[in-house]
C-alpha cells in the first residue's frame, strides 16, 4: 500500500502557541536522526569500510565528505528552532562511523556555533556504523553513559550496533536517554525479525532496569528500530502502546502510532512508507510524574529541500547516494523529535 507523506506533519507550532496563551510554558526538545552513513575517508582495515574511501565505489574523497558534513550540520541547526531557539537539548545519531565524525559534525557551520558535545560509542558492527549523541551543554548536564551489547544465543558471528544509554538533567529533570539501531531487515523482514525482536528485549530490559530503580523515571527510548510501531517488536517485546492513557505501569508510550496510520513516514522503499525513526518513553513523561516536564507532542522534520524534487522518487528523502551516484543530498531518513512542557 502506498503510503504518502502529509506536508504539514502536524500542528505542533500553533498548539505550543495555544498552549503558551493559556498558561506560560517552558518547551524542550529531545530528537533522533539517521543521518545515512557518514563515514570519514580513512581507512579502518578492521571494519568493511572500503566503499567510503577516495579509491572506493562511492568515490568517498575529502570535498564529498564535507558537503555531507554541511547538508547534516545545515538539517540539525534549524531542527525544532521554532520551538526552542537552541533546537533540540539531546539529539540521538544512528550510522556514524567513530566519534571523530561526530565531532567534526558538531563543529560544522552553521552548527559550530551551538557549542554541542559528544557522547560516542562503538560497538562490533561489522560496517563499522554506530550510535551516538550529541547534546547542548546549556540545556542539558550529561552524568553518565554506559553501551549495551546485543548477542544472538544461537550465532556467534552475529554483530550489530550497541545500544548507548545517557543519564542526565534537562532543567532539573532527571531524565534517562537510549539511542538504538536495531538489526535492518536485509534478507526479508521474516528472516530477520527475531533479531529485532531481541534488539527490542535487550531495549526493553534498560528500560526495566531503570524503572526497577525509579518507577517514575522519565526514560526516552529512540532510533532507527526497522520496525513500525504497529510490529511485533516494538508492540509485544518493547510493549508500547499508542494510546497515551493507556501507558500505565509497565507499558510505554508510542506516540508515532497515529502519524503511522495517518501515511506520514520517516522513510521510503517501492512506494512504500515506513515509520522506523520512533521516540518511546515510559509512563512518567506523558503525566509528568516525578519530574516538571511532561509529553506535548511529537514531529517529523522534512522541509522541502530534504526531499526528492522530481521524478519517479518524489517526496522520498533527498538522499546523498543512490546507488554509487552522489547526489548531494541529505539523509535517507527524516529526523523525529518530541516536545515537552513544563509550567513557568
Amino acid at each position: 500500500m502506498s503510503r504518502t507523506p502529509a506536508l504539514s506533519l502536524c500542528l505542533l507550532v500553533p498548539a505550543l502557541a495555544l498552549a503558551q496563551a493559556q498558561q506560560r510554558v517552558v518547551p524542550a526538545v529531545i530528537g533522533f536522526y539517521n543521518i545515512e552513513n557518514l563515514f570519514d575517508t580513512i581507512d579502518q582495515p578492521e571494519v568493511q569500510d572500503e566503499e567510503f574511501l577516495p579509491n572506493g565505489l562511492n568515490q568517498w574523497t575529502g570535498e564529498r565528505y564535507m558537503k555531507k558534513l554541511h547538508n547534516m550540520a545545515h538539517v540539525i541547526a534549524e531542527l525544532a528552532t521554532d520551538i526552542h531557539p537552541r533546537g533540540p537539548a539531546l539529539l540521538g545519531l544512528a550510522e556514524v562511523e567513530n566519534r571523530s565524525v561526530v565531532e567534526d559534525l558538531v563543529h560544522t557551520a552553521p552548527l559550530a556555533e551551538r557549542g554541542w558535545k559528544v557522547v560516542s560509542h562503538e560497538g562490533p558492527d561489522r560496517r563499522g556504523v554506530d550510535v551516538a549523541f550529541v547534546y547542548d551543554p546549556q540545556q542539558f548536564t550529561m552524568l553518565s553513559q554506559k553501551g549495551y551489547r546485543l548477542v544472538a544465543p544461537d550465532d556467534t558471528s552475529f554483530h550489530t550496533r550497541d545500544q548507548l544509554l545517557v543519564t542526565g538533567i534537562l532543567d532539573g529533570d532527571t531524565i534517562h536517554a537510549i539511542v538504538a539501531h536495531w538489526p535492518s531487515r536485509r534478507g526479508g523482514e521474516k528472516r530477520s525479525r527475531p533479531l529485532r525482536n531481541l534488539a527490542a528485549d535487550l531495549g526493553r530490559h534498560i528500560v526495566d532496569s531503570l524503572m526497577a530503580r525509579n518507577p517514575n523515571a522519565r526514560v526516552f527510548y529512540m532510533g532507527d528500530l526497522n520496525d513500525d510501531p504497529i510490529n511485533e517488536s516494538v508492540r509485544k517485546h518493547m510493549k508500547a502502546v499508542g494510546d497515551k492513557s493507556a501507558a500505565t505501569g509497565a507499558l510505554l508510550y508510542g506516540p508515532m502510532d497515529k502519524l503511522y496510520k495517518d501515511g506520514i513516514g520517516t522513510l521510503a522503499w517501492r512506494d512504500s512508507w515506513n515509520l522506523f525513526d520512533q521516540i518511546i518513553m515510559t509512563p512518567a513523561v506523558c503525566t509528568g510524574a516525578g519530574g516538571r516536564y511532561s509529553y506535548h507532542g511529537v514531529h517529523i522534520h522534512n522541509k522541502p529541500y530534504m526531499r526528492q524534487q522530481d521524478g519517479n522518487f518524489a517526496g522520498y528523502p533527498f538522499r546523498t547516494f543512490v546507488g554509487n551516484q552522489f547526489m548531494n543530498g541529505y539523509s535517507d531518513h527524516f529526523p523525529v523529535y518530541v516536545v515537552l512542557t513544563r509550567p513557568e
